[in-house]
């Protein structure tokens, strides 16, 4: 039986194409593709119902990958994008690793990790109320959420934060200088756009079957998380 969220996948390319245009951005989705570098060019068979083959999942990432286009286009080169490495958020959601991970903790990880960036979302939307990019990763993030626990032996382990921890991650990102809240706001966006990419590539290599992970015989390498 088809997924309740594939229903919504024509609505969710049609409000992604308008975003992107908005951004300034060519429309070419192409979400089944392997990210660069993410299989040592290994041609991939793609089976339609693996989650890290979600159109849903490929358009966020389409769409937050305009991210810095987006930076660069507000500051004009007075602020470089790499400035954004000096703005540390310790509330950030971690990667799922490379390796020693099975695939529900990494779904259990990517479950809970977009819980928090929906919270960090507000802090975003106080500074940058009508980003192209906050309204795309909102409106659909839920379903990728929905996405992720269809696939999970155990979804009701995924929490949601409370109201109290929902205040603690916004009051530990708020900041009395204007600027400082500015580049916080973007560095949530930065990172969600890493946060996806980083958790498709994870998810991919768990659901590929073995056979298809080798290459005459060579199993292709697994590059090490950062």
């Amino acid at each position: 039986m088809a997924s309740k969220h594939n229903a919504d996948l024509p609505c969710a390319a049609m409000l992604a194409a308008l975003l992107l245009c908005a951004l300034g951005a060519p429309v070419e989705f192409q979400p089944t593709d392997s990210p660069a570098g993410d299989f040592s060019g290994e041609e991939q068979e793609v089976t339609p119902d693996l989650l890290s083959a979600s159109p849903i999942w490929g358009l966020i990432i389409s769409v937050t990958a305009r991210h810095q286009q987006e930076f660069e286009d507000e500051f004009q080169q007075e602020v470089k994008y790499h400035f954004l490495d000096h703005y540390k958020i310790s509330s950030l959601p971690a990667n799922c690793p490379s390796a020693n991970f099975s695939k529900e903790a990494c779904l259990h990880r990517l479950g809970e990790g977009l819980h928090t960036y929906m919270v960090l979302f507000k802090h975003v939307e106080k500074e940058y109320p009508s980003s192209p990019i906050l309204l795309y990763a909102r409106y659909h993030g839920g379903a990728l959420i929905g996405l992720i626990k269809e696939k999970m032996r155990n979804p009701g382990q995924v929490t949601v934060p409370t109201s109290s921890q929902e205040q603690q991650l916004l009051q530990d990102v708020d900041s009395p200088n204007t600027f400082q809240r500015k580049m916080t706001a973007h560095n949530i966006l930065r990172h969600l756009h890493d946060f996806l990419r980083n958790g498709r590539v994870a998810i991919r290599k768990k659901e590929m079957p073995k056979q298809k992970r080798k290459d005459n015989g060579i199993i292709a390498p697994i590059l090490p998380s950062y």
